[in-house]
């Protein structure tokens, strides 16, 4: 299950399906257009009947199609650069000199804020500044054990959690193209590359049978280490 984008609501499903891969093909362009509707703060249609949507600054223009279905995949393509780029900005920034602590697997992030002295963790906290949940889950859990792909919407919510912090130390049970924590710095190096440049390292860790206090250890002899 997706993590839930703010002001989505009932739309949810429509904004996942337009950045699902391969490309969804039962989008319909009443549902794209409701889902456009509402998330921007102005919409206007031009006398031949193209619509202009406005959120945060960012302009789309659509011509709407001739059929019921939404099948045009440039189209689609400029409607996923437009709600990527026209996401929220973060609602509140991280204090300055924070240290924050992501570890993550295909199913969820956990972020946690790290107590630093001397340029060491001492202590990590629960991290969550925009009151919902610091665990952002992906999907659920398959019958079959098999891993699902992972959403657009899970690693823009770890984004939007990581905003405004100066560094950034990110935890994962593998590397590879079956790492979600390669796939989080991949992510985030294209599409937020202002939080790529804080990302401090990459730890592969078990990260299902550890302890916050164990987690806590691999962060201080990883910053120990860093030490001139």
């Amino acid at each position: 299950m997706g993590t839930q984008t703010p002001s989505l609501g009932i739309h949810q499903g429509t904004y996942d399906a337009v950045f699902q891969h391969p490309v969804a093909r039962n989008l319909q362009w009443r549902d794209v257009r409701s889902m456009l509707t509402a998330l921007a703060s102005l919409v206007q249609e031009d006398h031949n009947g193209n619509l202009k949507f406005t959120r945060n600054g960012q302009k789309l223009t659509v011509r709407p199609p001739q059929r019921k279905d939404f099948s045009d995949i440039q189209e689609l393509m400029r409607i996923r650069l437009f709600l990527q780029q026209s996401a929220a900005p973060v609602e509140a920034a991280v204090a300055e000199g924070v240290h924050l602590l992501v570890v993550i697997d295909h199913r969820e992030a956990r972020v946690f804020k790290a107590e630093i002295h001397g340029s060491v963790p001492r202590r990590i906290t629960p991290y969550d500044p925009h009151g919902s949940h610091r665990h952002l889950h992906n999907v659920e859990d398959d019958s079959n054990g098999q891993r699902k792909p992972e959403l657009k919407t899970f690693y823009e919510a770890i984004a939007r959690t990581l905003g405004g912090a100066e560094k950034i130390l990110i935890m994962g049970s593998s590397t590879g193209s079956s790492s979600a924590m390669d796939h989080l710095v991949a992510e985030l190096k294209q599409h937020h590359p202002e939080l790529a440049r804080r990302i401090s390292g990459t730890i592969v860790v078990n990260e299902q049978h550890m302890t916050e206090d164990q987690l806590l250890a691999q962060a201080r002899a990883f910053y120990s280490a860093k030490q001139p």
